[in-house]
């Protein structure tokens, strides 16, 4: 991700993306800081006095309105707030810096095989950006373009092939077995 963004406005993003829209009745003109404590009823942004700066939350969303990556409409004294294509840019970057599988307790018995075959001529970077991720992610690599995981991560491997831009390159299988999968299972210590 080019720039970097504080706990703050990632969750913030995150939660506007999830909910699409906020839209709060209010002629305030603490309007963003009254939105930034609606928001931000987490502790983790509270301070040891257990107060939120709330200024500071309120100048987080102002940056991001005076950046473009949200907007702020005043319609009717009801306030909204969505995200503009910049900021659902914004939201995969964070997803893709966030991205990680959860591990199942009871393993499901099947194994979830990623084969790419992206075009050295025309995305040359993607596909080692590709493998690295799929790396730091914890898969498996059987072979150069053949990667192994053995939890559920479609909704994963879509997010990197949509940020990549490389959908037309990559399959996903779904197997309930692999001949010899002894090296797998010893790495995935199943």
């Amino acid at each position: 991700m080019k720039t970097k963004y504080g706990e703050f406005t990632k969750d913030f993003l995150l939660m506007l993306a999830v909910a699409g829209m906020l839209a709060i009745a209010s002629t305030s003109p603490y309007f963003l800081i009254n939105l930034a404590r609606l928001v931000l009823k987490d502790k983790k942004y509270r301070r040891k006095n257990n107060k939120v700066n709330d200024i500071a939350l309120a100048r987080s969303i102002a940056g991001l309105n005076k950046n473009k990556i949200v907007i702020l409409k005043e319609e009717e004294g009801k306030f909204t707030v969505k995200l503009t294509e910049k900021g659902k840019k914004i939201v995969k970057e964070i997803q893709f810096d966030n991205l990680k599988i959860d591990k199942q307790k009871i393993w499901d018995g099947k194994w979830r095989v990623v084969i790419f075959d992206i075009p050295e001529n025309k995305k040359r970077h993607m596909r080692d950006a590709m493998r690295q991720k799929l790396q730091k992610i914890g898969f498996y690599q059987m072979q150069k373009s053949v990667w192994v995981f053995p939890y559920p991560c479609e909704k994963e491997i879509q997010l990197l092939c949509e940020i990549f831009g490389v959908n037309p390159f990559v399959n996903m299988i779904t197997s309930d077995k692999i001949y010899n999968d002894n090296a797998l299972r010893k790495y995935f210590n199943l």
